[in-house]
C-alpha cells in the first residue's frame, strides 16, 4: 500500500471522539423497527410465505439494507427513517386481523412428567426467534460497519473513539461479545438439566482450550496478513499485534475458570459486575490506567499489546453479563403451575428487570447522579466498568424489543408448550435471511472481513464519491446475503 495513502486512512480513523448515547440509540433503533414491520407483513398479510422473489427482496431491503442505510445515506436523519418503517407496521396491526395460520395455538398436552413438565418438554431447550432475531441484526450491523467504515459516506462519529466517548462501533464490537455470551448459556442449561456426572473442571479446562484454538489460528492469520500486506491499522484500538479474534480466543477458558465460581457466586451477572468492579478500581488507584493509554510502547509484548490484554478484563465481564442474561431468557420455563403465557411474562420481565439493573449502574457509574455517580466516562479502548455497563444494558433493551415484537405479532410461538409444530412456528415468525445471518455468523464474520480487506486492497475507499460507495456497499452486504442464504439452504455449517 502505497504510504501516504496509509498514512491518510490510518488518520482517517484516529483521534475520533464519538456520538451521543441517543444519536447511537436512534440508529440501533433501525434494527428493531425493520423487524416491526417484517412481522407486520408476515403475521397480517402472510407476505414472506411462500418465500417468493419478491419477498426475498422485501426481506434484504428491511433486514439488511435499512441497517445500510442508517449509518449512511440516512445518518443525519435515523428518526426519519424509524417513523417510515413503524407508520405501516402500526396501520398494518391496527387494521389487519391476524394470519389464519397463528390465530390459535394447538392446546398444551394434558399429560406430564413428575417434574410437571409435559413430556416433549423435558430436557429440552426451546429456539425462540427472537433471539435469533437479535443475533442477526448485530451479525449485520458488524459486517455493514466493518467496511462502511472505509468510506467518507460512514460519518466519522459511528467509527470506534480514541479513548473516551461512545460510537456506534465501540458498541458494536461489545455487543458482538455480549450474543456470544448469550447463546453460550445454552451449553450451560444442557448440563444442569443432564442426569449425568459433571465433567471435572480440567478436564472442562482442556476442552475449552480446544474450542479456543481456531480463534488463535484466525489471529495469527489475521496479523500475518496486516502485516504481510502492508494494511493500514490503528494500533491504538488493540495494540501492534493483538486483534479481536485473540480477544474472542481467550474467552472460552477464562469462562470455565469463573463459571466454576458459580457454585460460591451463582450469579454471572454478579461475577461480571465483581470482575468489572476490580478491574475500574486497578485503573483508578494504581497507574494501570496511564501505562495503557500514555505510556511510550516498550519492546516487550506486553507494552506493545496492552490495549488487548487489559481491555480483556471488561469482555469477560461483558461475556458473563450476557451468559446470564441467557440463562433467564432460553428456557422453556413453562410447567404444571406456569402456562405458557405467564412463561413469556417471566422473560419480559426478567428482560425488564436486566434493562433497569444495568441502567441503573451505567447512570450512577459514568454520571454525577445528583451528586451520587462516580462520573467516569466510557473508554472502549480501556473495556472500563462503565463500558461494560453501557454494553449489557443496550444489548438488555435490544432483546426486550425483539422479545416485544414476537409476544405481539406471533403469540402462536411462546403460547406452544412443547417441541411439536415448534419448527413451523418458527420458520413463520423468523426472516429467512435473518435465520441464515445467525445460523452461518461465524463464517460470515470471516467472509465480511476477507470482503473488507479486498476491497480497501484494489478501491482507494478514502476518494470513492457518495453514489460509487453505496454501489459498493449494496453489493457487498447482498453477497453476503448471498452467501449466508446459500449455506443456509444446503445445510453448510462452520463450528469452533
Amino acid at each position: 500500500m502505497d504510504p501516504t495513502y496509509k498514512a491518510r486512512k490510518e488518520a482517517f480513523v484516529s483521534n475520533l471522539a464519538g456520538s451521543n448515547l441517543s444519536d447511537i440509540n436512534a440508529v440501533a433503533f433501525v434494527a428493531p423497527a425493520s423487524v416491526l414491520l417484517w412481522s407486520a407483513l408476515q403475521s397480517r398479510l402472510s407476505f414472506f410465505t411462500p418465500y417468493s422473489p419478491a419477498a426475498l427482496l422485501t426481506d434484504f431491503i428491511l433486514n439488511v439494507l435499512a441497517i445500510l442505510f442508517s449509518t449512511t445515506a440516512y445518518s443525519s436523519a435515523p428518526v426519519l427513517l424509524n417513523i417510515f418503517l413503524i407508520t405501516p407496521a402500526v396501520l398494518l396491526y391496527l387494521t389487519q386481523p391476524p394470519h389464519r395460520s397463528q390465530q390459535k395455538a394447538k392446546p398444551p398436552r394434558k399429560t406430564v412428567n413428575t417434574d410437571g413438565s409435559s413430556p416433549d418438554q423435558a430436557g429440552s431447550l426451546p429456539v425462540h426467534p427472537f433471539l435469533t432475531t437479535y443475533r442477526a441484526a448485530m451479525m449485520i450491523i458488524t459486517c455493514v460497519a466493518i467496511l462502511a467504515v472505509d468510506f467518507r459516506v460512514f460519518p466519522r462519529r459511528f467509527a470506534k473513539v480514541e479513548n473516551w466517548g461512545t460510537s456506534l462501533m465501540d458498541l458494536g464490537v461489545g455487543s458482538f461479545v455480549f450474543s456470544a455470551g448469550v447463546v453460550s448459556a445454552r451449553a450451560v442449561l444442557k448440563s444442569r438439566a443432564s442426569q449425568s456426572k459433571k465433567t471435572p473442571f480440567i478436564g472442562r479446562l482442556i476442552q475449552s482450550a480446544r474450542h479456543s484454538i481456531p480463534l488463535l489460528v484466525l489471529g495469527l492469520v489475521r496479523l500475518w496478513s496486516v502485516k504481510g500486506l502492508d494494511y493500514a491499522e490503528h494500533v491504538t484500538e488493540y495494540g501492534v499485534h493483538w486483534n479481536f479474534f485473540f480477544t474472542l480466543g481467550f474467552l472460552p477458558p477464562f469462562v470455565e475458570v469463573f463459571d466454576s465460581l458459580t457454585a460460591l457466586i451463582p450469579s454471572y451477572e454478579a461475577l461480571a459486575v465483581i470482575i468489572a468492579i476490580a478491574y475500574q478500581v486497578a485503573l483508578e488507584s494504581t497507574n494501570l490506567k496511564s501505562y495503557i493509554l500514555v505510556s511510550p510502547r516498550g519492546p516487550d509484548l506486553l507494552s506493545k499489546n496492552r490495549e488487548g490484554v487489559f481491555s480483556f478484563l471488561g469482555y469477560l465481564a461483558i461475556f458473563l453479563a450476557g451468559r446470564g442474561v441467557g440463562t433467564r431468557i432460553i428456557p422453556r420455563g413453562t410447567s404444571s403451575t406456569q402456562t405458557p403465557r405467564q412463561a413469556r411474562n417471566s422473560v419480559i420481565t426478567s428482560l425488564g428487570i436486566q434493562v433497569a439493573f444495568w441502567l441503573t449502574m451505567f447512570f450512577f457509574n459514568s454520571s454525577y447522579a445528583f451528586g451520587y455517580g462516580a462520573n467516569i466516562l466510557v473508554s472502549r479502548r480501556l473495556a472500563n466498568m462503565p463500558y461494560v455497563l453501557w454494553v449489557a444494558a443496550f444489548n438488555s433493551a435490544q432483546l426486550l424489543l425483539f422479545c416485544l415484537v414476537e409476544t405481539i405479532f406471533f403469540p402462536s410461538v411462546h403460547r406452544a408448550t412443547g417441541l411439536e409444530g415448534e419448527q413451523e412456528r418458527n420458520a413463520f415468525a423468523t426472516s429467512p435471511i435473518l435465520h441464515a445471518f445467525n445460523r452461518s455468523g461465524l463464517a460470515i464474520f470471516l467472509a465480511a472481513n476477507l470482503l473488507t480487506g479486498l476491497v480497501n486492497l484494489t478501491v482507494p475507499t478514502l476518494d470513492v464519491k457518495t453514489p460509487q460507495a453505496m454501489a459498493i456497499l449494496v453489493v457487498y452486504t447482498g453477497v453476503l446475503t448471498g452467501l449466508a442464504l446459500v449455506m443456509d439452504k444446503y445445510n453448510v455449517k462452520l463450528r469452533l
